[in-house]
């Protein structure tokens, strides 16, 4: 049995082929890879020994030959490719041990030439992968080094690999080429000036047992690297799966809680909208005023918090039947308290800063839309008012809290706001006075219930567009608001803002908006 092993990446490497050869197996190496083992005390043949021809071409040029292709593709059970193997003095291969060129890791340097990244295109490599895997049958190809041990243990045991394991090897080894050859055509399509054509890689990470209804066929696919604010890589300590909705809200609350950094947050949501979030001094008191904000609707819903929960929070969470509780940890008496609820699902989530700029990507019908995430949110300061009547410091933390909630609330949108509180959230509705009038009127509700008149407590609006006309400034004025953030940009600005003048209201404008369908 002989194996030829040409590796980039040489982790754990040497045990693996020391291994292999204790188990009585020849070993045929190239190049550095030939070097180390040596080095290590590992006999190898040299890839020129059995080509009877010398690596040329700075080495792009030496396992591209018949005694390597055709020991690698000639079928053991077809007595006329035995023959051929045998007129031609080829003898077999049975293992090709091949991990590629670092292309991906050579063009994300900073500064890298064109010539330098071209150096790093593998052509043999891939080569021998596809010409091992299409025999799978009789040959074994590793491009993986997590597969060393089980192919170490087989062999052992056997003296080769089970024919279940190379059919697997071998479909792991046309991923990894069908990858590589993803990056080297991005890559040189951007080069050449051509149309950029979209290669996606994700994996499999669940099936889901149904999508947004229970007709509907759906599946949870991770991206390939892992990322801050992201379920793929959330950990679950506890419930059943997560569906597919469930991972819908989810994203959504995550989204929110990254605007928050490191101020003590949370939220609750339901159907991809906040219902109610604050910021508090610790996690009790922003999970407390949260839940206060919306009582009725956080029923069934998704909590995120950006803060470890603790036992204290956690009893108080417990009476109140959620889906979903997330954090960035949870406390072992937490835990002991949230799992009694054999149901509620716990997910630890990675909630890291992340400066990187993450692509967004929705299907329609024939086509993909992509977008870059929105992530940026501009800090509210007082020079961007636009009325006579300047912000307090009480309200500009305010106007910056509406101002964060808002870009996450369905358009149009319209958020409600006092201390760092949300009493009011208008959704998705199909204009901006609709969206005004539920947010105002659920802040009223709010604060009758507590005795207080809304005309009275001075509180601020937040929209996530431009008021097309000054009738939401009229709204908001009935209701007693003292402080409004928009984007501006309408046609009619004036119209708003001479309204807000009328009323003593404090406008300011961001010149961003944040529009989400």
């Amino acid at each position: 049995m002989r194996v030829l092993v040409s590796v980039s990446d040489k982790t754990g490497l040497v045990p693996f082929v020391k291994g292999l050869q204790a188990a009585g197996w020849e070993v045929i190496a190239t190049g550095g890879t030939q070097r180390l083992l040596e080095d290590e005390g590992v006999k190898t043949i040299g890839i020129s020994e059995v080509t009877g021809f010398p690596e040329i071409c700075d080495g792009r040029v030496k396992t591209l030959h018949p005694k390597v292709h055709g020991a690698l593709l000639a079928r053991r059970d077809e007595p006329s490719h035995m023959q051929a193997l045998a007129e031609n003095g080829i003898e077999t291969i049975d293992m090709v041990c091949v991990n590629l060129y670092p292309f991906r890791e050579t063009i994300a340097k900073e500064g890298v030439t064109m010539a330098e990244a071209i150096e790093k295109i593998d052509i043999g490599g891939p080569s021998m992968l596809r010409s091992a895997a299409k025999n799978w049958n009789d040959v074994t190809v590793v491009c993986d080094p997590t597969d060393y041990d089980t192919i170490l243990s087989e062999v052992r045991a056997t003296g080769n690999t089970t024919k279940e394991t190379r059919l697997r090897l071998s479909a792991k080894a046309y991923t990894h080429t069908a990858e590589y050859d993803c990056c080297i055509a991005t890559y040189m399509r951007q080069q050449a000036g051509l149309n950029e054509k979209l290669f996606l890689e994700f994996d499999l990470k669940q099936g889901l047992r149904y999508g947004e209804n229970p007709h509907q066929h759906a599946k949870f696919y991770a991206a390939t690297e892992a990322v801050p604010f992201s379920l793929a890589s959330a950990k679950q300590l506890n419930g059943k799966e997560l569906s597919y909705n469930n991972i819908q809200d989810a994203n959504a609350a995550l989204n929110i809680v990254r605007e928050f950094g490191d101020v003590p947050f949370c939220v609750g949501l339901k159907h991809m909208n906040p219902c109610g979030a604050a910021i508090g001094k610790d996690v009790v008191d922003a999970w407390t005023k949260a839940y206060e904000a919306d009582k009725v609707s956080i029923f069934g819903g998704i909590v995120a918090t950006n803060c470890e929960v603790t036992r204290e929070a956690a009893e108080l969470m417990k009476p109140i039947f959620l889906e979903i509780i997330m954090a960035p940890k949870f406390s072992e008496g937490a835990l002991e308290v949230l799992c009694t609820k054999k149901n509620l699902r716990l997910l630890e989530v990675d909630m890291s800063a992340d400066t990187a700029s993450h692509m967004q990507y929705v299907s329609v019908n024939g086509g993909l839309l992509a977008q870059e995430l929105d992530t940026t949110t501009k800090t509210i300061t007082a020079d961007m008012c636009v009325t006579k009547v300047q912000p307090t410091e009480e309200q500009l933390t305010d106007l910056q809290f509406a101002w964060r909630i808002v870009k996450h609330v369905k358009s149009n949108a319209i958020v409600v706001v006092k201390d760092g509180k949300t009493l009011g959230v208008g959704a998705g509705q199909m204009n901006r006075v609709g969206s005004a009038g539920i947010a105002l009127k659920q802040a009223e509700e709010a604060l009758a219930a507590e005795g207080k008149d809304i005309r009275k407590e001075g509180l601020v609006m937040g929209s996530d567009g431009f008021f097309p006309f000054g009738d939401s400034v009229e709204s908001a004025a009935q209701y007693g608001i003292a402080a409004i953030v928009q984007p501006g940009g309408s046609v009619r600005d004036e119209e708003s803002v001479e309204a807000a003048n009328r009323h003593g209201i404090t406008m300011l404008f961001t010149g961003m908006r944040h529009f989400k369908h």
